[in-house]
């Protein structure tokens, strides 16, 4: 039996209160989440409070969790409440959900409470959510007791129910209010991952049925009377700026109410961690509908010039840094030829063990190999938009992002209002990935909100979507390999970075496990605006580093798995070094149950696999992957993968995820890319950036999870680096060529 304290530091983590009607209400923070059947089914108390990070049981025992951290499809908005209602007891059928605004006077920790990145969601509300639901029902077995005059160890809990020996019985709403005037205890005793009957389960997504049917739930859907709508115009390239415009034709047509300049954020103002911005200069057009807005914004006339170089305080996480941003227009042909030149002049040594030069010069064989990969654009389903409306005693902002708690002091400074005046509503997200951590169109809607003094809802077209940058990097990475006569590796040694930043995780697997091993990194700057894209860095690495290894094995001699294998094994029984990341047996974990799934030892006839496995964001995967060519293009059939990502909450939220990350990544690998000509993204629709179709995603995706009690750990990013070296794999077993550049369909005839 785990034992949690409930106060975690000065400040009190519970505390409750009774209810006006009648039961209990218990608040806590660091809480995300909550899920529910429809609430028009349950029977609601008649008093109910509407609060940010409370649970409250009412006196029919209906339970409501409010939900402070964003969803944008990976389902914590259920996952997160079964593991409060687990711990509670409580029928999943009594549950219901509401997405809470942001508050930070109720979210003392809102900064990392209600973000909503990195793979993080579930593992660091793990014990806070266990604790909220596990201090509540200790509450309301104290509460029986007393009444019944019996031990509270007597009494048993289960689906909202307590019971006795004796006969004695109750809901849990009988003993609400009794349960709000116990004390909070200072320390709980947590379930048993034997005992979990919720955790663990497959429970479908609470508003599944909002979504389907069309029930308005994202940003794009917000609507208030008399709300006028906003687009931007910005610079055609990124290096340019605005020199002047013309508005007097596009104040003339129909509809539009303003056109005029912003600065969303001066060089001169402090920036925080997520607040990139491509174009700080835009221009605005504001009316009353969207179509009128949108034939304005073609029309508006504007002439650009070359932006200078400049610099700015960025401060976040603690580190305070000053960011030099060049001057110049980019293209992607300029941007590779420096990378190659980048990788052929010592990087910067990040991590070195033994003697990987001696090494090299005793090798028997050495393989060297680079791999290079374009910006991507993230293309959220839902294009970037918000709602503003600015008084001069009040800021209401209400759409889709990631992290409320980082753009409230940048709009706090910029507005000039002070954050206790600032409310942040948000809505669902049609789609994150990284980019909407980036909320400089919160800045951009306040603004033109403030400007024309009337409530604003701003909306990109997939266009500005596309154009105004915060992309996946481009990267280069070069492995070289040294093997000796018996085709052991002896040394490895990998030289990675990229416009404008390095994808290398210095000591993650293979370090570890060869006993010369070096890394170094570099990088090139741009003004090319970058940002998280789904497992930033890894999602590119995890594919140049899988595909080599697989390049080494052949050249060993050795099965692709089992020289994965060899390699753990030798991390497990004589580890090199002393920062290596990775849990050797968890790696080799999802390796041998992957190679068990797929029946890695008979494929089946005509098709040719690859395999593929990362660490990244404290979790692991792997995958098989089955293709074909059929009419000279690849045809995934299956992919197996095998997933250690510790205690899985939601069975089917968790397949779902995997099932994404692994149509998201083949998608990419095979077609994804944003180039650049003279400063400017050469696509900016779908119809010239291609996105995977349905005859492009596998046949069949066959999910397997290592059975764990680990606390959970990550899972929306893990799966998604490794697919694109399972691929690059399979392609090769199929034609024979290996790929070193993505995408990959027109690198070779046989995807061309």
């Amino acid at each position: 039996m785990t034992i949690v304290s409930t106060s975690y530091s000065r400040r009190s983590f519970l505390k409750t209160s009774a209810l006006a009607g009648g039961g209990l209400m218990l608040s806590f923070s660091w809480l995300a989440g909550c899920a529910s059947s429809d609430e028009e089914l349950l029977t609601l108390p008649k008093e109910w409070f509407d609060l940010n990070s409370y649970l409250k049981i009412g006196e029919n025992g209906v339970v409501t969790i409010m939900s402070p951290n964003p969803e944008f499809g990976q389902n914590v908005i259920t996952s997160m409440p079964m593991v409060v209602a687990d711990e509670l007891d409580v029928d999943w059928e009594d549950v219901i959900v509401e997405q809470a605004p942001h508050d930070p006077a109720k979210f003392p920790d809102a900064m990392l409470g209600q973000f909503t990145g990195g793979s993080r969601g579930v593992a660091t509300k793990w014990k806070a959510l266990r604790t909220a639901g596990a201090s509540a029902r200790h509450m309301l077995r104290q509460a029986a007791a007393q009444k019944w005059n019996v031990p509270a160890e007597e009494i048993t809990t289960s689906a909202g129910m307590l019971r006795h020996a004796s006969g004695k019985s109750a809901r849990y709403g009988e003993m609400a209010s009794a349960a709000a005037k116990v004390p909070v205890p200072k320390e709980v005793k947590l379930k048993e991952v034997k005992d979990f009957k919720i955790i663990g389960t497959s429970r479908k997504n609470v508003e599944g049925k909002k979504i389907v049917t069309g029930k308005p739930l994202f940003g794009i859907d917000y609507w208030v009377d008399g709300m006028l709508i906003a687009m931007i115009v910005h610079p055609p390239a990124f290096g340019m700026r605005l020199k002047s415009a013309d508005f007097a034709v596009v104040k003339a047509m129909p509809g539009i109410t303003d056109v005029f300049p912003i600065e969303t954020l001066p060089n001169e103002q402090e920036r925080g961690a997520f607040d990139t911005n491509a174009f700080p200069q835009l221009l605005a057009v504001v009316g009353r509908s969207t179509w009128e807005v949108m034939q304005a914004k073609k029309s508006l006339q504007a002439e650009w010039e070359p932006a200078p170089a400049s610099s700015m305080v960025v401060s976040g996480f603690g580190n305070k840094s000053t960011v030099t941003v060049p001057a110049g227009l980019e293209d992607s042909a300029s941007h590779l030829t420096s990378m190659e030149a980048a990788a052929a002049r010592p990087g910067r040594v990040v991590r070195k063990d033994g003697d990987p030069a001696g090494a090299f010069k005793r090798a028997a064989k050495v393989i060297e190999r680079s791999y290079s990969a374009p910006f991507l654009a993230h293309n959220c389903m839902e294009p970037m938009n918000f709602f503003a409306h600015v008084t001069a005693d009040r800021v209401k902002v209400a759409g889709p992002l990631q992290a409320p708690g980082f753009i409230e002091p940048t709009l706090s400074a910029r507005l000039g209002v002070p954050a206790d005046k600032i409310d942040i509503e948000m809505t669902r997200m049609g789609g994150g990935f990284g980019r909407r951590a980036y909320s400089h169109y919160v800045i951009e809607a306040a603004l033109i909100s403030q400007k024309v003094n009337a409530p604003v809802k701003l909306l990109y077209t997939r266009e500005d979507d596309m154009s105004t940058g915060i992309y996946r990097p481009s990267y280069h990475a070069t492995y070289r390999a040294a093997l000796d006569a018996d085709n052991n590796l002896i040394a490895l040694h990998v030289k990675a970075g990229g416009v404008p930043e390095s994808p290398l995780f210095a000591n993650r697997f293979p370090a570890g496990a060869v006993e010369n091993y070096l890394a170094e990194d570099w990088s090139i700057p741009s003004n090319i605006s970058i940002g998280a894209f789904r497992a930033p860095r890894s999602n590119f690495i995890a594919g140049a580093e899988q595909s080599f290894l697989d390049e080494v094995a052949e050249a060993a001699g050795k099965d692709p798995i089992e020289f994965r294998l060899e390699l753990l094994r030798r991390a497990k029984a004589n580890p090199v070094g002393k920062n290596n990341e990775y849990d050797v047996d968890r790696y080799r974990g999802v390796l041998e149950l992957v190679r068990e799934k797929s029946a890695w030892a008979n494929p089946p006839a005509g098709v040719s696999r690859g395999v593929a496995a990362y660490f990244c964001h404290a979790s692991y995967a792997a995958h098989v992957l089955d293709l074909t060519i059929e009419n000279g293009k690849p045809v995934v059939q299956r992919v197996t993968s095998a997933i250690d990502c510790g205690i899985v909450v939601n069975a089917d939220a968790a397949t779902n995820m995997v099932q994404g990350a692994v149509i998201d990544g083949i998608g990419n690998a095979l077609f994804g890319g944003m180039p650049f000509k003279n400063g400017a993204p050469e696509k900016t629709n779908f119809n010239t950036y291609r996105m995977i179709r349905m005859p492009d995603a596998p046949k069949a995706i066959d999910v397997h999870f290592v059975k764990s009690e680990v606390d959970p750990t990550g899972l929306g990013e893990p799966p998604f680096p490794p697919i694109f070296g399972a691929l690059a794999n399979a392609i090769y077993k199929a034609t024979g060529k290996r790929l070193y550049k993505q995408p990959f369909v027109g690198e070779t005839p046989v995807l061309g």
